[in-house]
């Protein structure tokens, strides 16, 4: 019962938490007003605008500088963490989208109905545009729940 007890008083777990899930839901609500279409799978997935992974790693740096201090070693490791999580984000995974929708095309134009089932992920990655959009939002959810706490 105490460690359901620590969990839910976590600041730096539940902003973190919030951080992505709003990530999340902005991407599902851009879908839906952009192509009047509710894809559930925005929820969850990855790609898209803003970038939930750059989101999560910011809100989780900030709460944990607000928590712990802006010079205090736990906030050096979030801080460089997030700043690998997304250089990824708009280097290895995005390429890895890009050759996808390359390789989809490929398949597509030269291969037997059977195999045209299978494609690979091309929404994997995120612009420069969106990781930065993803980390604002990550780091205003960690000031704004910081204050409202």
């Amino acid at each position: 019962m105490e460690l359901i007890k620590e969990l839910g008083s976590n600041f730096v777990l539940w902003t973190s938490i919030l951080g992505w899930f709003a990530a999340q839901l902005i991407k599902f609500i851009l879908v839906f007003v952009k192509q009047r279409n509710l894809d559930f799978k925005r929820l969850i997935g990855s790609g898209g605008m803003p970038s939930s992974h750059s989101s999560i790693v910011s809100s989780m740096a900030v709460a944990v500088g607000l928590k712990e201090g802006f010079s205090s070693v736990a906030f050096a490791i979030c801080t460089v963490m997030a700043f690998v999580v997304m250089y990824d984000a708009c280097g290895v995974r995005r390429s890895a989208g890009q050759h996808a929708r390359i390789l989809n095309k490929i398949m597509k134009r030269d291969s037997t109905k059977e195999s045209e089932k299978e494609t690979l992920k091309e929404l994997l990655g995120h612009s420069p545009i969106e990781v930065f959009a993803g980390a604002l939002l990550g780091i205003c959810i960690a000031v704004l729940v910081y204050h409202i706490k």
